[in-house]
């Protein structure tokens, strides 16, 4: 692909923070990315968004949802937007961790050891049922979502750039299922569901029922080194200490809640105001205002938290308890915050 004129970045000149205009030119990039996935995946903007989000923070996804929700879809539909490559990975119980990393083999003709990539080296990597497969196995995962690369016989590989897990886990059938870890779920920038779609969209997909999923190719709207760009860019973005403060107000009261074992972490504190960056940028704005905190909590705070058992015995969600923090927690004022 071409790049056009408008997919470079305008110059930031001797200013380490984001200008309006590099704003401007990041929501333009974000809203076509957005558009051209929601073509495969109808009616589900806001997902979008959020994944894209979390490709743009350099975080991963984790998607709890029933099958055939499009998740599939979904990842194969974000690769080809940024011209990038994905893959996938079917968890079961028998996998192993160099199936998802990658193996040395000897090659006699040569007489050494030859490393033949995994699955995992792709832009976006979609780990389906994630929570069937052993801990052993996922924890494969761990080293390359948070370092952006393998080891394997002493020897280091480096994943291409951007890198994005998206990992699936079914919310009904849990038997044969490894639960994820807490420290593992923290590496996960934030969760959401895809959900079935409303009554116009299934209409509208039954209209195309003619194109199977896989066969449906979107243009690329920009290149993954654009990508790597903007994830840089968005890093630049305004955040005012009151708006630190802000974050960190609502993880503390995460930890002193009656109804929580374990609160968010700092690494859950970072994720937010880095995803808040993206989010702001997206919106066309160069600095950080505490909606953008507001609309990101409940996918970044809510599955790091362990509820106490009495609490979830009783119906209460880890969704709830973020929802109340917020009514109970003042944020700054958007004069503050600017």
């Amino acid at each position: 692909m071409t790049e056009k004129s408008t997919d470079r970045a305008p110059r930031s000149g001797s200013s380490t923070t984001m200008t309006p205009e590099q704003a401007a030119w990041f929501a333009e990039i974000f809203n076509r990315l957005v558009a051209g996935v929601d073509q495969v995946l109808l009616g589900k903007t806001f997902v979008i968004k959020l994944a894209f989000t979390a490709l743009l923070s350099e975080g991963h996804l984790l998607l709890e949802d029933f099958p055939g929700t499009g998740k599939t879809s979904l990842a194969r539909a974000m690769s080809q937007s940024v011209d990038g490559s994905n893959s996938r990975i079917q968890f079961t119980p028998d996998l192993l961790p160099g199936d998802i990393t990658g193996v040395s083999i000897y090659d006699q003709r040569s007489g050494a050891f030859e490393f033949h990539e995994g699955p995992v080296f792709a832009n976006i990597v979609l780990a389906d049922e994630i929570n069937r497969a052993s801990p052993k196995t996922q924890a494969a995962l761990l080293e390359v979502m948070e370092e952006g690369q393998v080891t394997v016989d002493g020897v280091t590989h480096a994943v291409d750039a951007p890198f994005m897990v998206i990992a699936t886990q079914n919310p009904i059938e849990q038997a044969g299922t490894y639960r994820l870890p807490e420290a593992q779920l923290d590496r996960f920038i934030m969760k959401a569901s895809i959900g079935y779609p409303d009554h116009a969209s299934t209409l509208r997909i039954l209209q195309g029922s003619g194109a199977r999923a896989h066969e449906i190719v979107i243009p690329s709207v920009v290149t993954s080194k654009v990508i790597v760009e903007m994830g840089a860019m968005a890093r630049t973005v305004h955040v005012d200490p009151s708006i630190n403060d802000y974050v960190s107000r609502l993880v503390d009261a995460s930890r002193n809640s009656d109804e929580v074992r374990l609160g968010a972490s700092v690494r859950a504190a970072l994720a937010l105001v880095r995803t808040a960056k993206t989010l702001a940028a997206a919106s066309g704005r160069h600095y950080v205002i505490p909606d953008d905190v507001k609309v990101l909590a409940e996918p970044v705070l809510a599955h790091r938290l362990v509820l106490d058992p009495e609490a979830e015995f009783e119906g209460v969600t880890a969704s709830s308890i973020i929802s109340q923090l917020l009514l109970e927690t003042p944020p700054p004022s958007d004069r503050q915050a600017v």
